[in-house]
Parts: structure tokens; C-alpha cells; sequence
């Protein structure tokens, strides 16, 4: 007879729709029983797309019942009530609004090299310079940049509480592996780890009272961003890219995860758009209009472009975001015209 062990074993063999990994290293199976070749399982998703349940449900029971021994097998699938909606919070059985902080939202891209750590810094400050409350986390555990680019590299105080008190820079609060790091040492961690302590950035810091929460994402559509998006109810999700096709199409598929776990995409943002030179010729490096294009493609916001500008990079290497040092500049002013525009989307 087979045995809740074979279950399990068995149901790890049964991917989620769309992701290389399996319902029991998600945590979706909350309950497996075992009684005279009669199997039940209870699982909880993580979507309410009717499609991926059915997928799953099918699929695991042809797989248990093809186990030596089992005469029946019943499976009960959860899902959320009903889908996230603009305006509207994610239901997941597992997650729990953040106390204290009332829109939470990711800047994300499909590939590295585009700029999003250098978007989301800016777009933080911008925020905060009109009059929001910000917080900003680093969620790029393996390559954190966010200290040196908001020029802060000192440890988190332990409340009362014992819990970790964010540091401040440019009046964003910020939260980073980098601040638990010594110099230089890597981080040499499998997914589990990963996984662990994004969940520990929302579990074990005190945000106190934010209006955003920015979450710098890596690149990818890996365990970070998975992780992310089962621990706590996002408000939506920036995406951030170059013009050229090559980064638009790899975009499409961070775009993609947004949606297949029912996370509102907030809008484009076009990165490097293009580069004026000192007699005032406009270059486009990486071709233009791109971002744009595929906003219009895909139905969502162009959330607006951001030039090639000297004054970013040098802001970014000294710690004082351009938005902080020279925000009446053209290059301060493009990133906080993405801030109003999607400070107009989530008020």
C-alpha cells in the first residue's frame, strides 16, 4: 500500500502551470492522507485562473492513480475568491498585507543591464520629494547595489521587538543584503535560503507606516520574484527596459509571471530612451520608442522614458540619487514625471 511519503513523492512530479517547479516545493499541499488505497490531498493556489487548478488536478490525480496499491483518489484544490482586479488585493491563502504599509510595488525587468536599480532609486526619492512615505528593498540578494547608489552602507538597528530597523538615506527608508554583508563577501545560496530571507524582509523589519513600498527585483523571473509574490500582496509591478528588441522581448516574459500569478502590470518605464550631445544632436543608442510600442502592444500604461543623462550615472556612484542632488535638472525632472505618473495610478 502506498504512503503518504509516495504522495508526496509522487505529487512532486506535478508542475505549476507556467514554472519549472513542482505544487510541493511551492507549499501548495497542505494536506495528504492515506487510508485502505484510498488517497485525499488538499492543496491552497497561489492563482484563481480556474485553468491552472484544472491543469494541476488532473494531472495529479493520473499520477496518484497509477501508484501500485491506490483504489481512489480524491483532491480538493483552494483558491483565492476571486482574481486581483485593478484597485483590488491579491487574496492568496498564504500572504498578509505588510501592517503599516499601504501600497506595495515591484520594479522589475526581464534581464540585467537595463537600468531598474538605478529606476528604482529615483523613482523612491521622487516619490518621497512629493510628500509620499517611501520605503525601498533590495531584493537582489545575489548583486545588492541599492546602498551604494542611495550612499548608505551602515548595519540595521534591532528594535525592542527584535526586529530590524530599516536605515534611512534621502528620506527613504531601505532595507538590503548589502547591509548584513561584510566588504566584498559573496552569497553563495541555493533557492531555500534565497526564498528565506526575502520572507524575513517583510517579517523581521519594522517599515513603520509607509504609503509605497518599492521592491527592487533582479533580473529574472526566478525565485525572488516567486517568492515575492506568494509572501505578500502586491499593488502591481513597473517594468523597466531599453528600447531595443532585444531587451523588449525577454521584458515580455517577466510581464508574463506578473500575469500568470495575477499581479496588475502598473506600467512600462523605457530606460537609456536616448542621448542628446553637447551641440544639442539627439542619439538614439538603442533605437526608440520601444517601450512605448509595447506598452500600446500589451494594454498597460507608458509610464514615460528616461534619457541617457551623465548627471545619473555620477549619482548613482556617489550615493546622491540625481532626483535628491538636481531635481529641477531635465534628467531629475524625467524621473519625476514617472513618480506623478504613477503616484496618479495608486492614489
Amino acid at each position: 500500500m502506498p504512503t503518504e511519503e509516495d504522495v508526496r513523492n509522487t505529487l512532486k512530479k506535478v508542475r505549476y502551470p507556467g514554472f519549472s517547479r513542482d505544487v510541493v516545493s511551492f507549499g501548495l499541499v497542505k494536506e495528504v492522507a492515506v487510508r485502505d488505497g484510498a488517497v485525499s490531498v488538499i492543496m491552497n493556489l497561489t492563482s484563481a485562473n480556474p485553468e491552472a487548478a484544472n491543469q494541476i488536478k488532473t494531472e495529479a490525480e493520473v499520477m496518484l492513480k497509477a501508484l501500485p496499491g491506490v483504489n481512489s483518489v480524491y483532491i480538493e484544490v483552494n483558491q483565492p475568491k476571486s482574481p486581483l482586479g485593478a484597485g483590488s488585493q491579491s487574496a492568496l491563502p498564504q500572504q498578509a498585507r505588510i501592517p503599516g504599509i499601504r501600497r506595495l510595488v515591484a520594479v522589475a525587468s526581464g534581464k540585467g543591464g537595463v537600468g531598474k536599480s538605478t529606476v528604482s532609486v529615483n523613482l523612491a526619492c521622487g516619490l518621497n520629494k512629493l510628500g509620499a512615505r517611501v520605503g525601498l528593498l533590495d531584493c537582489d540578494i545575489y548583486g545588492p547595489s541599492i546602498p551604494l547608489m542611495m550612499g548608505l552602507h551602515q548595519k540595521p538597528t534591532i528594535s525592542e521587538a527584535e526586529k530590524m530597523v530599516p536605515p534611512v538615506s534621502h528620506g527613504v527608508k531601505l532595507m538590503s543584503m548589502g547591509f548584513l554583508l561584510e566588504g566584498d563577501q559573496p552569497v553563495i545560496w541555493r533557492g531555500p535560503m534565497i526564498m528565506k530571507t526575502i520572507q524575513q524582509f517583510f517579517s523581521a523589519v519594522e517599515w513603520g507606516e509607509l504609503d509605497f513600498l518599492l521592491v527592487d527585483l533582479p533580473p529574472g523571473t526566478g525565485d525572488a520574484q516567486l517568492t515575492l509574490c506568494q509572501t505578500a500582496p502586491l499593488d502591481g509591478g513597473v517594468i523597466v527596459t531599453t528600447p531595443q528588441e532585444a531587451s523588449l522581448g525577454v521584458v515580455r516574459k517577466g510581464i508574463a509571471m506578473f500575469q500568470r500569478v495575477n499581479v496588475p502590470i502598473l506600467g512600462i518605464v523605457e530606460n537609456m530612451s536616448y542621448y542628446t550631445t553637447p551641440t544639442g544632436e539627439r542619439v538614439e543608442i538603442f533605437g526608440h520608442g520601444g517601450g512605448r510600442t509595447e506598452a500600446l502592444r500589451l494594454q498597460v500604461d507608458f509610464l514615460g522614458e528616461i534619457p541617457l543623462f551623465t548627471e545619473i550615472r555620477e549619482g548613482g556612484d556617489r550615493g546622491v540619487p540625481v532626483v535628491v542632488s538636481a531635481p529641477e535638472k531635465p534628467a531629475g525632472q524625467s524621473f519625476i514625471s514617472v513618480a506623478k505618473a504613477l503616484l496618479q495610478k495608486l492614489l
